[in-house]
């Protein structure tokens, strides 16, 4: 008895009366017994009378608990509902693993002492029915009575609130105590935990011919999803042309969050909570310790045949809010608490099915995860072929491209912007980076700002898709990408790859620095191309984010691996042109997943360098928290793999909280000791054209 040796693993399992603790109390101990001892302690064996919770909740953890907490037997009475006294002495023994159930099992006084606290509920009516139902006439006079106390308690104690899991009792796809398990699984309990061995997923690849329009088939598949993404290579059709590798747009991504193993997880206030049909976890800790346990382990291999690197797993994205996590320090106005997608700084789905387009060889390929531990086999079927009906009734896309269907057009009417920063703040805000690199303090400042707007009223899912519809068309990138969580919507075109990690621990990023507008003629479009090409200024701020990166990569990478294949190369998209170098290493064996995207979060190329000394000045610059922008976006492989781009050229809404959408644009650039105030502005005006005039809006002239 390992755990029993020193202390056991203390689970409690709380709620109402007739939730259905007792059941789900007993399943789980019958599941865990086949790895663990365990004990199982009931507190209606301590309650002392029907008006006695209050008194039975201390004596469950001045007897009960305290003892078995510290790895000691447990002595005590148990009440005799007849008599009306306690009687006769008991005794529970130290298992490796004790579940404590009953109302007020996770109680304030207890919580400090467990490991981890469940709590389940259903509606009243359920509960009284259950209730009677199994206690019958012994019960009936009392509910009221215990009911009154049961509500004066968890009036004034949060166990609900502050539970590790809540649990809707009631039906599900699958018995309730698996959604316990799995959300036990995902806390950072103490070692050994719970001793299960590791779940045995399946990944099911069908592959087809075809090249489906992309935002038709989104729409058809997940359009009505609120908690959906689409990694979306909507340069495609054009990939290469501009000077960018081809194998960036190589391949689309649409999933969702839905069916029975799908689940979303969002990161705030120093939590990760995760919903996963009735069940909700909230897992306290940094988000990266949270992602290293979901995904720092490979739980599947590559299918035979299928090129991709991702396997299905986590897609979402990272807000530059976690750079407290890496070293930084938060921004002063960056709220400490909030809760769901809009206070987040991470908001990701777990797809357990998915399309994956591949654009070179014109094929699709339906994914769906499986696992035996919860399914039947031979299930999960149905959504395959309810996609490959749809794949039949979507109409080809147009050749050569990837873009939407022509009916996306921008809308003749787009909201209106305005900067954060007028324009002769935003240029004494330059000066003032200037003044902190003449100082010493920095080589290079990327100050932003950003354009703010409103919509009225909440925006339905198939018009956020219909926005991010014309977007696509108006400035395909390689790492465009549509996310919904709940109500917040990210619509972005970003041309910039933040981080590879292939599934063999290959490291790849390909930061950007350097841009300029395209222009009116082809003469002009060259001269200006060439311009970046030849400028100084521009090739020494891309030089000194390239150093920055290959010092981040070089922190968890097999020692000499780190290579430059790639510096200040002009790759041209629909509105810019911009200069892109490309970083190699390789991850060193043993070295965690998870790690390596921390010790490169934020991406270099939206912070400048040195990197946590710079943030510092940006906080001190920029008027408000950057959200989402300048994070990343894209996806964690069951592989091992990833790929994520940085937050740029997206558009984020997410309600006001007045009944009305907000919609910020993040923009900025790169300050050194020779820019110029007045052309730094410009370069910012230039980089926002392209999402505001999708949305037929006006860039402010600030």
């Amino acid at each position: 008895m390992t755990a029993a040796a020193g202390r056991p693993l203390l689970i409690g399992v709380d709620g109402f009366s007739g939730a259905g603790k007792t059941s789900l109390a007993l399943e789980l101990a019958a599941a865990l017994r086949v790895h663990r001892s365990v004990a199982v302690f009931h507190l209606e064996d301590v309650y002392p009378g029907w008006d006695g919770l209050q008194e039975g909740m201390e004596y469950y953890r001045r007897e009960v608990l305290g003892p078995l907490a510290a790895g000691k037997p447990a002595h005590w009475q148990a009440w005799d509902w007849e008599a009306g006294h306690y009687g006769r002495p008991r005794q529970t023994e130290p298992a490796e693993i004790v579940i404590f159930e009953g109302v007020g099992a996770g109680h304030r006084a207890a919580r400090s002492l467990l490991d981890a606290v469940v709590w389940v509920q259903a509606p009243e009516a359920l509960r009284k029915e259950r209730a009677l139902s199994r206690d019958g006439e012994t019960y009936a006079p009392h509910w009221d009575r215990w009911a009154a106390q049961e509500a004066v308690w968890a009036a004034s104690d949060p166990v609900a609130h502050e539970a590790e899991i809540l649990l809707s009792s009631g039906p599900a796809p699958f018995p309730l105590h698996h959604y316990i398990l799995r959300g036990l699984r995902s806390l950072p309990l103490p070692a050994p935990g719970l001793g299960l061995p590791a779940t045995g997923l399946e990944v099911s690849v069908r592959t087809l011919p075809g090249t489906p329009d992309p935002q038709s088939l989104f729409s058809a598949l997940f359009g009505g999803s609120t908690d959906s993404v689409w990694l979306d290579s909507s340069d495609a059709g054009s990939a290469g042309a501009g000077g960018s590798p081809a194998e960036r747009s190589r391949f689309s991504i649409m999933a969702d969050g839905g069916g029975e193993l799908g689940r979303h997880a969002v990161h705030s206030a120093g939590s990760t909570r995760v919903v996963w049909g009735p069940a909700e976890v909230n897992v306290p800790g940094p988000f990266f310790r949270w992602l290293e346990s979901e995904w720092g382990a490979p739980l599947v291999s590559p299918p035979e045949g299928y090129s991709c690197e991702f396997v299905l797993g986590w897609i979402g994205a990272l807000g530059y809010g976690l750079r407290r996590e890496t070293g930084a320090q938060a921004h002063p106005r960056e709220p400490v608490t909030g809760d769901g997608p809009a206070a987040a700084d991470a908001a990701l789905v777990f797809a357990a099915r998915a399309v994956v387009l591949d654009h070179l060889l014109g094929r699709v390929h339906l994914l769906e995860l499986h696992d035996p531990e919860l399914e039947e086999p031979g299930s999960g079927t149905p959504w395959l072929e309810r996609a490959r009906h749809i794949l039949d009734t979507v109409p080809s896309a147009r050749s050569g491209s990837a873009a939407g269907p022509a009916d996306s057009p921008a809308p003749a009417d787009g909201p209106g912007f305005v900067f954060r920063d007028s324009r002769a703040g935003y240029l004494a805000k330059v000066r003032r980076a200037q003044a902190e690199i003449r100082d010493g303090n920095s080589y290079e400042v990327c100050l932003t700002t950003a354009l703010e707007g409103s919509l009225p009223g909440p925006v339905p899912p198939q018009e956020v898709l219909a926005l991010y519809g014309a977007l696509r068309q108006r400035s395909p990138a390689p790492f465009a990408s549509l996310l919904r969580v709940g109500g917040l919507a990210l619509l972005g075109t970003s041309p910039e790859r933040f981080l590879r990690i292939s599934t063999g621990g290959a490291l790849r990023a390909e930061p950007i620095k350097g841009t300029r507008p395209r222009g009116s003629t082809p003469a002009e479009d060259a001269a200006l191309r060439q311009e970046l090409l030849e400028s100084i200024k521009d090739r020494a701020e891309n030089i000194m984010i390239v150093d920055l990166m290959r010092n981040d990569l070089s922190r968890l990478a097999v020692p000499g691996s780190v290579t430059v294949p790639r510096l200040c190369v002009a790759e041209s998209y629909a509105t810019v042109h911009q200069l892109v170098s490309t970083i190699d290493a390789q991850l060193a064996p043993g070295a965690s997943r998870a790690e390596a995207v921390a010790a490169a979060f934020p991406a270099g190329s939206m912070t400048g360098a040195p990197k946590v000394s710079t943030m510092a000045i940006l906080d001190r610059l920029e008027a408000a928290p950057r959200g989402f922008y300048s994070g990343a976006v894209g996806y964690f492989s069951l592989t091992g793999a990833a790929d994520l781009s940085v937050v740029i050229r997206t558009l984020v809404m997410q309600p006001d909280g007045a009944g009305s959408t907000s919609l910020s644009l993040g923009v900025g650039g790169a300050v050194t000791s020779g820019s110029d105030p007045d052309a730094e502005f410009e370069e910012v005006r230039a980089k926002s054209r392209g999402v505001l005039g999708a949305l037929g809006s006006e860039v402010p002239a600030g």
